[in-house]
């Protein structure tokens, strides 16, 4: 009998062996569940086809070419992902709807013996439960926000605080983008991935405890912040992270250095300035891009560019600060000076 979930959490809690995705290949890459394996019943091209022929010919003829593309599909990955499993595997079979194609998968498995069913709902019954705790209901947990102008480690800092077992919530990780205009760190998910990633931690997380956020703004990259995460943020108190200019342009050099490694991508990105800062300012950026002056170029994109523009962020939010935590320097000790600090405040909420 299918599975029937509830709650996000008790899907993820699911106490199955391995969640089996049989999905499409472009289906699974959009979004899955978290720790789920693809093994499609069909290929991208083969659900086309099938898809094709439910609409031109009919419902029965798709059937019977979508059996056969199944039973050689499973066929397949019993041989390539199944042969060491034991008798007492236990796999969680799921599709689009949870129909057709995770019930034929299902059946062959149950006939070879092996403890398998099916979610109720599909991975249409998964999307839900990711769309209601983020659109739908409010946040449960009691968000702070970490803040503090660019360069100060914020995000380097928060992750030595989820090692210290501080409850955060890593949204630029999640989104595989630091949150600025050089922040690309390579491909970003879809929106459905991210959305996916957000409400499966923030299922796992105890909400009688605060949990730490970096205070970003509603879209980092291409990614939009779900509405009530965003809402949740935009109500946090802040924790401000305050270090001397010289340690920042430090900071920024070094962990921007795969930006640096590529100016003339560089010299780009900053272009679109100019209609903010001015040719005479993006100029002089260009010039010690040439002349690979890097930390003056940091230094000026602080001062010129990425300051006055968090400043006039702040402006239109009225906020609670619960601290501010101040660092001389932002190197591997600093920055555990700085989640210590931090993690006293928050332990003592």
């Amino acid at each position: 009998m299918p599975q029937e979930f509830k709650t996000l959490a008790d899907l993820l809690a699911h106490g199955f062996d391995t969640v089996i995705d049989v999905r499409s290949p472009a289906e699974y890459a959009e979004d899955h569940i978290p720790g789920a394996v693809s093994m499609p019943a069909m290929s991208n091209d083969e659900r086309a086809r099938v898809g094709t022929i439910y609409k031109q010919i009919s419902p029965f003829e798709a059937k019977k070419v979508g059996a056969s593309i199944v039973a050689r599909n499973v066929a397949s990955h019993i041989d390539r992902h199944m042969q060491q499993k034991n008798g007492s595997w236990k796999p969680l079979v799921y599709c689009w709807r949870g129909g057709q194609r995770s019930g034929s998968v299902a059946i062959i498995l149950k006939q070879i013996g092996w403890r398998t069913d099916t979610i109720q709902g599909g991975y249409q019954t998964y999307r839900r439960l990711v769309h209601h705790a983020l659109y739908d209901n409010e946040v449960a947990h009691r968000f702070i926000l970490l803040d503090g102008n660019t360069g100060t480690a914020k995000t380097d800092v928060l992750k030595k605080l989820a090692a210290m077992g501080v409850q955060t919530l890593d949204l630029e990780g999640m989104a595989n983008h630091r949150g600025s205009m050089l922040g690309a760190m390579g491909d970003q998910p879809s929106q459905k991935m991210f959305e996916s990633r957000i409400a499966c931690a923030l299922a796992q997380l105890d909400p009688a405890k605060p949990v730490l956020v970096e205070a970003e703004s509603s879209k980092i990259g291409k990614m939009i912040v779900p509405p009530m995460v965003w809402k949740a943020m935009c109500a946090a108190p802040r924790i401000d992270i305050s270090a001397p200019l010289e340690a920042r342009v430090e900071y920024l050099t070094r962990a921007y250095d795969d930006v640096t490694a590529a100016p003339r991508r560089l010299k780009t990105l900053i272009q679109p300035l100019r209609t903010f800062r001015g040719n005479e300012t993006v100029d002089q950026w260009e010039k010690l891009l040439e002349a690979e002056d890097f930390p003056a170029l940091a230094a000026s994109l602080i001062i010129d560019h990425y300051d006055p523009a968090y400043n006039k962020s702040r402006s239109v939010h009225d906020f609670a600060l619960l601290a501010t935590v101040e660092a001389d320097k932002l190197d591997d000790a600093g920055q555990t000076l700085l989640a210590e600090q931090i993690a006293e405040i928050v332990n003592s909420l």
